[in-house]
């Protein structure tokens, strides 16, 4: 077990003052790490962390105390998961000492069950998330919201523009999907889109996206670990990032994807990434980010313990197609209504087919019961061929 104190810089001591807050607000319930206690791990849901750590981004960190930190204490809630907010992580002399001990912090939560919202950083950060995964050998689900891919070139170092491409490249590899969310066309090289796609991989338009965000929920069921890059947010919403540009999303829609990500019962590591507290003059970005973060933890409390649908209380459906051959399974929880499919795959010194369960749509069920097959079905079948 590794001596989480010593990782974080305690809170300002008024952040633990609970008379200072009324007894809905969330900093009344909150238990943070200052110079005179530190929030036990143990029965804990989530954990707020700041990482200071922006050397392969434009963007840098402001040493002053955390806007969204003190955004989100003062916003209501009923009580619901037990948070922790384990301060500020010290930095590390060197970079990669610094990317080591995100992941060992970062792994020690991931398998203590305690959910990480970290307050980022440069989007590189997702490179030290990924490898804590990998230390724990867990094949996970990756989903970046993003207006750009960040895969950068061969050559590059690792950098908020070309961590992808480490993730990818890494050895041995424990990314079993990879999907994009919102990037704009104009910023991504059509090269780049055909690469994800020959690796069955997802990157799903701003457009594309704003037309069928239902989508958005069963996609947050696949994911293990959200990386948010602020920068697919329009300017309007969160020009705190020097990155931020006209277009991109709305903070309703910014909202959404986090309360998504909150029901859903795999999501395991939140990031929110790129925020830039100098250029945050009127708090607004600040003031989004902490809505984003109430978002995520307000659906938290909706889990239904659905990571698989429970067979003895699904409704099942049989869609075969006309060669009289093929076939795809689809359950419908009695519980909470949502889809899956079941995509037949064969384990490793396994002598029979056995299912993989993907959450899916209504819609992938229609798509199915007129002769198609879902294309997230297609996708992951692959994975297995």
């Amino acid at each position: 077990m590794i001596d989480l104190q010593s990782y974080f810089q305690p809170l300002n001591a008024t952040y633990s003052e609970k008379d200072q807050w009324e007894s809905t607000q969330l900093g009344s319930f909150i238990e943070c790490h200052t110079n005179s206690s530190f929030p036990a791990i143990k029965n804990a849901d989530i954990a707020i962390i700041t990482i200071p750590e922006y050397e392969g981004s434009k963007n840098y960190f402001h040493k002053n105390e955390c806007k969204i930190r003190s955004s989100f204490y003062a916003l209501h809630h009923k009580k619901g998961p037990r948070i922790i907010d384990l301060g500020t992580m010290y930095m590390m002399p060197t970079r990669k000492e610094s990317f080591k001990l995100i992941e060992d912090v970062c792994q020690f939560l991931i398998g203590e069950e305690v959910i990480p919202i970290i307050l980022g950083g440069g989007h590189d950060i997702s490179y030290a998330v990924y490898r804590a995964y990998s230390a724990l050998n867990k094949y996970i689900s990756l989903t970046v919201v993003d207006n750009k891919l960040d895969l950068g070139l061969e050559e590059d170092h690792l950098a908020s523009f070309s961590h992808l491409s480490k993730i990818i490249g890494h050895k041995p590899n424990h990314l079993f999907h990879y999907t994009n969310l919102a990037y704009q066309s104009y910023f991504v090289s059509p090269l780049a889109i055909n690469m994800i796609e020959d690796m069955h991989f997802d990157a799903v338009r701003l457009g594309d996206l704003k037309a069928s965000f239902y989508d958005v929920e069963p996609l947050m069921r696949n994911t293990d670990f959200l990386s948010f890059d602020i920068s697919a947010i329009q300017h309007a919403y969160a020009k705190a990032n020097v990155y931020s540009s006209p277009n991109g999303l709305d903070g309703e829609q910014a909202c959404k994807i986090l309360r998504y990500a909150g029901v859903s019962d795999k999501v395991s590591v939140i990031g929110l990434f790129e925020y830039n507290q100098d250029l945050d003059d009127n708090n607004q970005t600040s003031f989004l980010l902490a809505q984003m973060i109430w978002y995520f933890i307000d659906g938290y409390t909706k889990r239904k313990d659905e990571i698989t649908p429970d067979i003895e209380h699904c409704t099942k459906y049989n869609v075969s197609f006309e060669d009289g051959k093929n076939e795809i399974i689809f359950y419908k929880s009695q519980k909470s209504g949502r889809w899956w499919m079941g995509v037949p795959f064969l384990p490793e010194g396994k002598a029979e087919l056995q299912n993989y369960f993907i959450a899916c749509s209504y819609r992938d069920y229609e798509i199915a019961n007129q002769g198609e097959v879902p294309e997230r079905w297609i996708k992951t079948y692959n994975k297995f061929s």
